[in-house]
């Protein structure tokens, strides 16, 4: 386990070498790699041999927690879809994964198109170094995405993740949001609910229709689609469609039918004693579909000489 801080490598040679036993999940309290508490820092699960899967549990005792899952892979640019509206701290948190500096520019996508945040206009991350800056309640009532590309000519590969948190004083709550892969066919998400279930589309070049597709209640019920057009550099926060009798939590699944590339992600929120307790997941091309082979007919195997 490799651990990037804002001076790069932080020393942790007791992540260097943890054996996982196959078919099982090892727990790893990353506090109890580093000698000294460390905020702002990337985790890179290098594996020398077999496969694994990753994810992060971060809590906070004043902000709450939430599960943080691995950002889309390095590359000049990225798209963070999903703050919500009512956002009151957004901090954007980016490692540079090459040789060279990432200078990005910072591009907020709303319902109405993009726009620079005043006084946050850029990031500069260091090569092999994990940058953050606070962005502040930067959605201003309206929902957004993030969307990071090269300042200026030069470019280099980066990792970014945002920590957005609702609520204030003794009543906060924080999910995270990973650097997210466009849809090229379609993207699904279990466990939506008829309350508390909010669907977030952003096409940062151009405009796209989607056709967004309700299943089965796990109760009873039948499934419910409707037809969505995002326009170019925008953001659409909706709630999916509501499945007809529906009973019991349902899927989502987007289907992109035309124009650009879509970014999508899923906000589900549920409220306890005042808390706004919420999780943000993207949707990711669920590669669901494969292409088969088209086959002929072929009378030679029948021969028998």
């Amino acid at each position: 386990l490799e651990l990037y801080g804002e001076n790069g490598r932080l020393e942790a040679p007791s992540g260097e070498s943890i054996n996982i036993p196959p078919h099982s999940t090892k727990p790893v309290l990353l506090s109890t790699l580093v000698s000294k508490p460390t905020i702002n820092v990337t985790l890179h699960a290098a594996v020398r041999s077999g496969r694994i899967g990753a994810s992060v549990q971060a809590v906070d005792a004043n902000i709450g927690s939430d599960w943080l899952p691995a950002a889309a892979s390095p590359g000049t640019r990225a798209v963070l879809p999903g703050i919500p509206k009512d956002a009151t701290s957004v901090r954007l948190v980016a490692y540079a994964t090459g040789s060279g500096d990432a200078d990005l520019k910072i591009q907020l996508s709303g319902p109405s198109g993009s726009l620079t945040p005043a006084g946050h206009e850029k990031l500069s991350v260091k090569s092999r170094m994990t940058s953050a800056i606070d962005l502040g309640d930067l959605t201003k009532g309206e929902p957004g995405s993030l969307v990071l590309t090269p300042q200026g000519s030069g470019a280099a590969p980066f990792v970014a993740a945002l920590r957005v948190t609702r609520g204030k004083g003794d009543q906060q709550e924080t999910a995270f949001i990973p650097a997210s892969t466009p849809i090229e066919s379609r993207g699904t998400v279990a466990d939506n609910r008829s309350k508390g279930s909010t669907l977030t589309l952003t096409a940062p070049d151009e405009a796209a229709t989607v056709r967004v597709t309700s299943s089965a209640g796990s109760q009873g019920g039948g499934p419910a689609s409707r037809e969505v057009t995002v326009k170019a550099g925008t953001t659409l926060a909706l709630d999916p469609p509501r499945p007809d009798g529906a009973k019991g939590s349902y899927a989502v699944t987007v289907e992109r039918l035309d124009g650009g590339p879509v970014y999508a992600s899923r906000l589900l929120e549920v409220k306890a004693g005042g808390m706004p307790m919420f999780t943000i997941q993207g949707l990711p091309d669920d590669r669901g579909t494969v292409a088969v082979p088209r086959g002929n007919q072929d009378l030679s195997l029948l021969n028998d000489d």
